[in-house]
């Protein structure tokens, strides 16, 4: 194996969304505009209803993917393809905006604590304009593998034999939420032609004499596998991974097309009230 090293660290950048909700953005800043295919990365956190009681109003999305995860507390879900969800904590939700999605989310606090994070994928030029989709897993749906001073969620791709119920064909996305005991490493074989990152969230772990601390992403170089060793408090951290689609990508805030002009029409049609084209039941379980 060919581990990588880090090419990048990103720091979070607090910004407002929604109604006034601060989340931590790393993907998506000045720092790092896009990390092909990934569009945007937030984390959120916060013991403090005040911080997110407004939470996200009624927002429109086109061209693009949001998965969310959520660690601790719940989202409640509703859109225009008729959906509505409750998102709670350990499970995660895969939606395919594609040609146009209306949706609010509501993030709620449970235990005194709400925090999880958002995953903005790209999709292709040919699926930009396809049919929304949408699936939501509970936390049952979510493999856990468990081994001495590992724990491993999977959310997409493969770890230890078991695939995650995510599945993104056109990127294939590995998404692992990974904890590790001090003292303890973890090595996961990687794609050579994937772009991948490590977002560490609690503790701290090392890679390549580097140390991970939280709330800063690191950008991973070539190579085809990693391996990451936790700090002396332990570490929890996500391993994200997924093919470049390698199209050209023009963004204003919510729609993610591939040419300026598909963005005017993109806010033409929300003008007009032609935003949701489709819709679409929802699949998960």
């Amino acid at each position: 194996m060919t581990p990588r090293r880090v090419a990048q660290f990103v720091q979070a950048q607090a910004v407002s969304e929604g109604a006034g909700v601060t989340v931590h953005r790393t993907i998506g800043t000045p720092a790092r505009r896009h990390l092909d295919p990934f569009l945007m990365l937030d984390h959120f956190s916060s013991d403090d209803p005040d911080d997110y009681s407004a939470g996200f109003p009624a927002h429109p999305h086109r061209g693009f993917v949001t998965l969310t995860y959520m660690l601790d507390g719940h989202l409640l879900h509703q859109d225009s393809m008729g959906n509505r969800g409750d998102l709670r904590a350990g499970g995660a939700q895969w939606m395919k905006a594609a040609s146009g999605v209306i949706h609010s989310e509501m993030p709620q606090q449970s235990n005194g604590l709400m925090r999880g994070f958002q995953l903005w994928v790209n999709l292709p030029a040919s699926e930009k304009m396809s049919d929304p989709a949408y699936q939501e897993f509970s936390p049952e749906a979510i493999p856990e593998l468990s081994g001495e001073g590992v724990r491993v969620h999977v959310l997409a791709g493969e770890y230890g034999g078991r695939r995650g119920p995510i599945d993104d064909p056109h990127t294939r996305v590995l998404y692992l939420d990974v904890g590790l005991d001090a003292g303890h490493r973890f090595v996961q074989p990687l794609d050579p032609a994937a772009t991948a990152f490590v977002f560490v969230f609690e503790g701290s772990a090392m890679l390549d004499g580097n140390v991970l601390p939280p709330h800063r992403l690191a950008v991973l170089g070539p190579g085809d596998g990693v391996e990451l060793a936790a700090g002396g408090a332990g570490a929890r951290f996500i391993l994200v991974a997924g093919q470049p689609l390698k199209e050209p990508i023009v963004q204003y805030g919510p729609f993610v097309l591939n040419t300026r002009e598909e963005i005017e029409q993109a806010m033409q049609d929300y003008r007009d009230g032609r935003l949701v084209q489709k819709k679409a039941a929802m699949r998960g379980r």
